[in-house]
């Protein structure tokens, strides 16, 4: 833990650093206020804490002593959702329904489906007649077990189980 603290310390004051080094061309070393340059100075002998130092540097950033350029890099986004098939989706007069019944979530993203049922189900992808399709198709979970699928285009796909066909889902991608 401690060495940790030490690691994250040490990468905030290079990363500091960097974005001092890396503003010379927006800000001038006038403008700097001395008490800044004295808690850079303090934070990396150890003699004051992270977030004193944070502060600072927040700060500067307020008070476009620093000004960072707005050009961000895209973020990969991880879409991942799950469907639950809740202990009892095998009973015909149960309320085990998938949860949730109708997923919805963004293009991209990766569905997983869990059993946590006492016997095992599959997932079959259907048309919109019911006719089961080869979109995405899982071999039987058993209890615990996980089938993934990654949803790439808009629409409402349907699925059920062959085992237990009365337990119907969908998954709405948009």
């Amino acid at each position: 833990m401690k060495r940790s603290s030490k690691t994250i310390s040490v990468l905030v004051l290079v990363f500091s650093i960097s974005l001092i080094s890396l503003s010379v061309n927006f800000a001038n070393a006038e403008s700097v206020p001395e008490w800044v340059k004295n808690t850079a100075l303090w934070y990396g002998e150890g003699i004051i804490s992270e977030g004193e130092f944070l502060n600072m540097i927040k700060f500067l950033i307020e008070n476009d002593v620093i000004v960072l350029d707005n050009v961000a890099e895209p973020v990969p986004q991880v879409n991942d959702a799950q469907v639950i098939i809740p202990n009892g989706n095998f009973d015909v007069t149960g309320a085990g329904f998938y949860s949730p019944l109708n997923l919805e979530v963004p293009v991209g993203t990766t569905v997983t489906w869990v059993n946590d049922d006492s016997v095992p189900h599959n997932i079959q992808s259907m048309d919109e007649k019911g006719k089961v399709i080869q979109l995405f198709n899982s071999p039987p979970l058993n209890t615990g077990d996980r089938f993934e699928f990654i949803f790439e285009e808009e629409g409402v796909y349907n699925y059920y189980c062959s085992f237990h066909p009365w337990r119907v889902g969908l998954v709405t991608v948009s």
